[in-house]
Order: C-alpha cells, then sequence, then structure tokens
C-alpha cells in the first residue's frame, strides 16, 4: 500500500512539473490542476518480538482459521493463561495469568478498562467474538506507555480491539451471519457501517444466541457410571454495539461506544449425588457508554482521554428449601471514569507519559444497607527509552482509594507506590533475537464482595501485595525458501502474592474473608510458530505453546496444605494447532491440553481434577462474488474424544458436537 502511494505521489509530482513547465511557455494552452494530499493512517501492532514483557496476540483472520467459535476458547490458546468455566454455554467464564487469580487480570475493550468492583473478575463470555478484530495479552510491563493509569494497575492486560469500518470504493458495507449446533444452538448476526460524511462514520451490529445446553454426561456414582444430562443450562443472551468514529485531521480523533448486554441463563448447579434438578436462575442487563479522544499537539506531545459509565444489574434467584420458597438477590452497580494521557517526546529515542485516573463506584444489594462505594485515584508515570537495538522502560503508579458505606463498619483508606522496569536488547545487530527483563509490582484492592458479603465479608482485610519477576528471550527469523517463517519465545518468571485473600475458616461453623499468607509461582512459558510453503498456492502454519508452574501455598507452616499447589493451577498445560491453507478450502485441527489440578487446597485424591485434551478440527471456504462481496462457509467439530472433562469440579464440560455457520458479507 505504501509504494503503491508513493508511485503516485511521485507520478504526481513529475506530471505537476510538466504542467508547470508547459504553462510557464504557454499559460492559457494548459489548464493548471492541483491534486489534494492523501493520507492514509492504520494502526500499528506492537511487535511481539521487542517486547520487553511477554505479549501474545491472535488475529481475526487466524480466530476464522482455527475454527475459534468464542472469547474463551481464543484465550485458552495463550501461553500462562488459564480460563475458568463452569461448564455449557452460558457458564461464567473468568481469566487468570500465571496462577494470580481472575481479579489480578485487567481486561480493557478498545483501550477503556472493563471492570467489576463487586466481584473483580469479568466475565470474557459476554463479549461476542464476531466483531473483535485483535485479541492479545500482555504479561507484566506493556510497552505502550500511552495507556490510561488503570492500565498499568494489574498483573496482566487481556486487550480486546474491534473491527474498525473500511471502505473500498464505497461508503457502506455490512455482515450477516448465522450460527447453529448441538444443543439447541442458534446465533445469528448482524452488522452495518457507513459513512455519513468525510469526517464522520457509524457502525452498528447485534447479536442474539440461545440454547438449552442440556448437554449429555458421564456421572460416576461410586457404584456405577449414570448417563445423566445437564439440566437448567439453557441460555438467552442479546447483544448490541453502536460506534460512532470522528476523524477531525488535525483536530484529532473521536471514538464513541454504547454496549448493552441482557441474558437470562439457568444455573445447572455442580454434578453431584442427589442433586439432578436445578432450577436456579441468574438475570444481568449491563449498559456501558465510553468516548476516547486522542489527539497530536505539535511534534512533542500528544494526549489522549477516555470516559466511561458503565451500569450492571444482576437479578439471582435461589429456589432452595427455603421458608419464603425462594431466595432473590439484587446487585446493582455503577461506575463513573474518566482519564487523561500526556505523552512528551523531547527527543527522538525518549518518551515521558502521565496518566491521570479517576473512578468512582458504588454497589446496591437488597438485602443490604451497607450500599458501599469506592473512589479511586492512579496515577502512572512513564518512561522509555528507545532505539533499534534497545528498549528500556520504567515507572511508578501511584494508588489512593476512599472507602464509603452507608451503615456499617468503613474500611480504612488505602495507598501505594507501586514501580515497574522493563527492558529488550538485541545483542547481535543483523540478527532478531532479543533478550528482555521485567519486574512489576501490583497491589490489588480487595473487591466489594471480599469486604462487604454477608456473614463473611472482612472490611479490616489488608490488599494483596504482588511481585512479578520475567526473564526471556524470542527470535523470528526464516530458515529457507520453504520454512517462510519461524517465530519463537522462552520466559522464566518468578511471582510472590503477599497478604492473599481467601475464604477460611476459623471456627467449625463459619468462614470469613482473612489474609492468609503468602503464595510462590515459579515457571516457563514457550511458544512457537511457524509458516511453510508447500506450493505456490498452499501453505502450512503450526503454532503450539507450553507452561510449567509450580504455584505452591507458603501460608502455614503447620497445615496439611502447606507448599501444596494451590487450586485450579496445573502444573502442565499446553495448545498446539496446524492448518492447511489452499485455495479452495482451508482446513485445521487444534488442541487444548490440562494437567493434573485440585479443587481445594490439599493436594489429596478427593479433590483431584483428571488431566484432558480437548480436540476440535474446523474447515472453512470463502466464495467471493466480487471485491466487496463474499460468502464464507464453516463447519466446527468439538471435543472429539467426547470426553466430559472438569475445569471446575462437579461442573461437566460438553462431550462431542458441531456447529455450523454461514456468513455473507457486502
Amino acid at each position: 500500500m505504501r509504494q503503491k502511494c508513493d508511485y503516485r505521489t511521485l507520478l504526481a509530482g513529475v506530471l505537476f512539473l510538466f504542467c508547470a513547465s508547459a504553462v510557464a511557455q504557454r499559460k492559457d494552452s494548459i489548464r493548471t490542476q492541483y491534486l489534494a494530499p492523501v493520507e492514509v493512517k492504520t494502526k500499528a501492532m506492537p511487535s511481539i518480538s521487542r517486547a520487553t514483557a511477554p505479549l501474545q496476540r491472535i488475529t481475526h483472520e487466524e480466530i476464522n482459521q482455527l475454527g475459534i467459535q468464542s472469547l474463551p476458547d481464543a484465550v485458552r490458546r495463550f501461553a500462562g493463561v488459564s480460563v475458568k468455566d463452569y461448564g455449557g454455554i452460558g457458564g461464567l467464564k473468568t481469566v487468570s495469568i500465571r496462577g494470580f487469580g481472575a481479579q489480578h487480570t485487567a481486561v480493557t475493550y478498545d483501550g477503556v478498562a472493563v471492570s467489576d468492583v463487586q466481584s473483580g473478575q469479568v466475565d470474557i463470555g459476554r463479549f461476542s467474538l464476531e466483531n473483535i478484530s485483535t485479541v492479545s495479552i500482555a504479561i507484566g510491563q506493556s510497552d505502550d506507555i500511552f495507556q490510561p493509569a488503570r492500565s498499568f494497575a494489574s498483573v496482566g492486560i487481556l486487550s480486546i480491539e474491534t473491527q474498525t469500518p473500511t471502505f473500498e470504493g464505497k461508503k457502506q458495507a455490512g455482515t450477516v451471519q448465522t450460527r447453529t449446533g448441538s444443543f439447541g444452538l442458534f446465533a445469528p448476526f448482524l452488522s452495518f457501517t457507513q459513512q455519513l460524511t468525510p469526517v464522520f462514520t457509524y457502525s452498528a451490529n447485534g447479536e442474539w444466541q440461545r440454547a438449552d445446553g442440556n448437554y449429555p454426561f458421564d456421572f460416576n456414582n461410586g457404584a456405577e457410571i449414570e448417563r445423566r444430562k445437564r439440566l437448567n443450562s439453557d441460555v438467552d443472551i442479546l447483544r448490541g454495539e453502536l460506534n460512532l468514529y470522528g476523524s477531525f485531521g488535525k483536530g484529532g480523533d473521536l471514538r464513541v461506544k454504547g454496549n448493552y448486554f441482557h441474558s437470562d441463563r439457568g444455573l445447572p448447579g455442580s454434578a453431584i449425588s442427589y442433586n439432578i434438578e436445578a432450577d436456579d436462575r441468574l438475570k444481568d442487563k449491563d449498559l456501558f457508554v465510553q468516548a476516547s479522544y486522542k489527539n497530536e499537539l505539535g511534534k512533542c506531545f500528544s494526549i489522549k482521554g477516555n470516559a466511561k459509565f458503565t451500569r450492571s444489574y444482576s437479578f439471582y434467584k435461589d429456589y432452595g428449601n427455603y421458608i419464603d420458597g425462594y431466595v432473590d438477590n439484587i446487585y446493582t452497580q455503577r461506575e463513573y471514569y474518566a482519564s487523561a494521557t500526556l505523552l512528551y517526546k523531547p527527543i527522538r529515542h525518549l518518551h515521558f507519559s502521565l496518566g491521570q485516573d479517576l473512578s468512582s463506584n458504588d454497589l446496591k444489594i437488597n438485602y443490604s444497607g451497607q450500599d458501599p462505594g469506592r473512589t479511586t485515584s492512579l496515577s502512572a508515570l512513564r518512561m522509555k527509552y528507545e532505539t533499534d537495538r534497545l528498549i528500556f522502560i520504567t515507572g511508578l503508579l501511584a494508588t489512593f482509594a476512599h472507602e464509603s458505606v452507608k451503615t456499617g463498619e468503613k474500611p480504612d483508606d488505602k495507598k501505594k507506590l507501586s514501580p515497574a522496569v522493563s527492558l529488550s536488547w538485541r545483542p547481535i545487530p543483523a540478527a532478531n533475537w532479543h533478550l528482555r527483563g521485567n519486574y512489576k509490582n501490583i497491589y490489588r484492592l480487595p473487591t466489594f464482595n471480599d469486604l462487604y458479603y454477608f456473614r463473611i465479608g472482612n472490611t479490616e482485610l489488608r490488599p494483596e501485595n504482588a511481585q512479578q519477576y520475567n526473564i526471556g528471550t524470542t527470535w523470528i527469523g526464516k530458515l529457507s525458501d520453504a520454512i517462510d517463517w519461524v517465530d519463537v519465545s522462552a520466559d522464566v518468571y518468578y511471582n510472590k502474592v503477599e497478604d492473599k485473600i481467601a475464604a477460611i475458616s476459623p471456627t467449625l461453623f463459619m468462614w470469613k474473608m482473612m489474609n492468609v499468607g503468602s503464595v510462590d509461582i515459579k515457571g516457563v512459558d514457550i511458544n512457537v510458530g511457524m509458516s511453510v510453503l508447500l506450493g505456490k498456492c498452499l501453505s502450512l502454519r503450526v503454532n503450539g505453546s507450553y507452561s510449567y508452574q509450580s504455584a505452591i501455598d507458603l501460608t502455614n507452616p503447620e497445615a496439611k496444605n502447606y507448599k501444596a499447589q494451590i487450586p485450579y493451577t496445573p502444573k502442565h498445560s499446553g495448545n498446539g494447532a496446524v492448518s492447511l491453507l489452499t485455495p479452495w478450502i482451508n482446513l485445521s485441527y487444534s488442541v487444548v491440553a490440562s494437567g493434573v489440578r485440585y479443587s481445594f487446597l490439599e493436594n489429596i485424591r478427593r479433590n483431584r481434577l483428571d488431566p484432558y485434551w480437548d480436540h476440535t478440527v474446523s474447515v472453512n471456504r470463502t466464495f467471493a462474488f466480487s471485491e466487496s462481496s463474499a460468502l464464507r462457509l464453516q463447519a466446527d467439530f468439538l471435543n472429539l474424544a467426547n470426553e466430559n472433562y472438569e475445569i471446575i469440579q462437579s461442573y461437566p464440560m460438553p462431550g462431542h458436537s458441531f456447529r455450523v455457520s454461514a456468513a455473507w458479507t457486502f
């Protein structure tokens, strides 16, 4: 694209000089016409091989090639990352990085953080995969210092970027898609984009997903294997999003987004003896509106601002054996968030950034009059020095949180300074081989559930204090004409969490949230990717990752779980994929594997979760009717081994299933 633009510019220049010369000789014979300048903008992706901290990414193209059907399935393919899945299509799905827990993982949607101050963890199953451009995860210190301060306040960032409208000789485009498959799945999707004026563009998309989710599974009752059916697993989900894009040239760029999510789903409960029936329900209504503005103020300064309002409503009904017949809990969260970031480039290789974030959160619970609130200030100062061979980044994050309650005890205010430093160096100028190292300190505030949850909340909790250390290496290159490229990365890390927050039982009749001690986490992450050219029209892409993680509990030397692997953290895990790309059809095979895990503190047989391998095969073909119109057909076959493995104990996953989809773009 750049060569094409340069060629046109050169040709226009030659014609201009020719015309000017002719006018100088005969002014009345030739009419001079001036060509308007053409500006081409695109968002540059950060280099994975040069990153000072582990960075992994999957694009929309790769998602289609591998037959990935949901965002959690895409995230499961990142090394050092685990997704907790409570089973079924509508089950809660949260992300943990290197044994830290989901509360330590930040999730951003088009550059603005998604938060849940009640639980501290984000259900990534709420996001549609259909409109996503890239999904990436940065572990530790991100190389992009031009970000809101909140982006530096976690052990890692899961970044979700949606597709930006592009128009090639037309002013509107759209996609109509439908998916269907096992367990009553039906999911139509529609998107439409239009260029309103040379300045403004809008896009709208919506998706409806429903499924009964009543899949069969094998249950061991101690005497025999029963064939049961997962009940009360139905889902009815509606997603909608509206975007407005404004490009004002030297006046900057504006993006406004409105997103609505509505779900009504059954909670099947744990698959245990005497718990066959289930009829608990959960309804969620989430709405957020966010705006982002970015502008370059000359050669040295750039500014970025974000604002967001979020309202989350959850209604949980438990049809247990209660005096009143059932229990219904209603939770309503609100967040007001604003951030401003300034980037300063005094000289060519040196950049500074200063970010200030302010947020106000409150939670209303129908059975409690506490109505907790929190006002948080985050200030981030960053410095980045970058050359062709060296990247050095350091910074400091200041956290201040003020707590408030309507009734009851109020926790003390919290404040902390958290440093971070990272480095990437290319020892040999001619080789694309890099060494990297980074350190980061993280300060996780207790969630509202930790502080105020019915009977077990504890307002005396201290924040968790986490330390991250990472040393690694990356290499990317071409081995031969047939092996187009090879990408390898390996990282060794050490993490330590102090004042770990957990629920323990100080008496036989009562549980309480408490700071229980520390956790030591050591591990290795390895990623390998390769592209092989099999001919002029054939290519093979291979990638895989492996993780080793030792995460041991150092809370109490006298306890049975002392130096035991922490719950739901496998020592060994990995994934792999092979994709064959041809002009006629694309075929891919992928596998996700996990070793032994334990569901509770003690590493005993009763708490053991067996290893599993999840195999998927995907076939797709795209029929192009014109430059802007195409039909894509895809079929996916999931869990080929038909194994009802458990990611969470007593929550079996579906066995083998299929999904087919058709998408028409115009």
